[in-house]
């Protein structure tokens, strides 16, 4: 390579520094009026509209339904669970998943987190996939090591929590890859959650009393 292209290769990577570096992956785990929870690159972010995130990404509004994020002069409309990048593929598409209600009406289906059978409760009232200390020691998850603390409203107050990405989580024949969890430290909840970080990610209908869960 000449002097001159090199040149030209240095002045392209100042000017459009985006070009040496692959975009941010991302998905929206939260939404809040003026708010928002991003996953990104494995990493929770939680934006004010007007801030902008380390890897560039900016929050232009958000309420309970849609946020509005910018990156690199444009603009997209997300929803919850809405994500960018093949880090979220679905390891399972076309599988179907149907739950019927306990006696007192609750849905709890058998499934696994990172290959280790797990009881979930579905919840669509919970931002993310939901355990306590126990059962995540119990599943080798470090989440004082590796997770981003913060503090969670639980039936005992307010406690500390972890944020975490869960390499695979799996209820009945649909598995998902880097699911976004939260561990609270302490004994609640007693049972799994099975929240909105990966109920978002398929298709949930109603058949009679029966819930269904489909991937496409």
């Amino acid at each position: 390579m000449t002097d001159n292209r090199i040149s030209c290769l240095i002045l392209l990577l100042f000017l459009f520094p985006s070009l040496g570096f692959a975009a941010p992956k991302f998905m929206v785990v939260g939404l809040f009026k003026d708010k928002a929870i991003l996953d990104i690159n494995g990493k929770q972010r939680l934006l004010a509209v007007g801030h902008q995130a380390p890897e560039g990404i900016i929050l232009i509004s958000a309420n309970s339904k849609e946020a509005v994020i910018e990156f690199e002069g444009k603009r997209g409309t997300y929803a919850l669970g809405n994500r960018i990048g093949s880090r979220f593929a679905s390891a399972t598409a076309g599988a179907t998943v149907q739950i019927s209600p306990n006696h007192m009406g609750m849905y709890n289906v058998g499934g696994a987190i990172n290959g280790f059978a797990v009881s979930f409760m579905v919840d669509t009232g919970a931002t993310q996939v939901a355990m306590n200390k126990h059962l995540a020691r119990r599943l080798g998850i470090d989440y004082r090591l590796i997770g981003n603390e913060g503090v969670s409203s639980t039936a005992s107050g307010i406690v500390k929590s972890f944020g975490v990405t869960l390499k695979k989580v799996r209820v009945g024949d649909i598995e998902l890859i880097d699911v976004p969890a939260t561990v609270i430290d302490g004994d609640f909840p007693t049972e799994t959650l099975l929240g909105m970080s990966f109920l978002s990610r398929v298709d949930m209908d109603r058949e009679g009393r029966l819930m269904v869960l489909r991937k496409e």
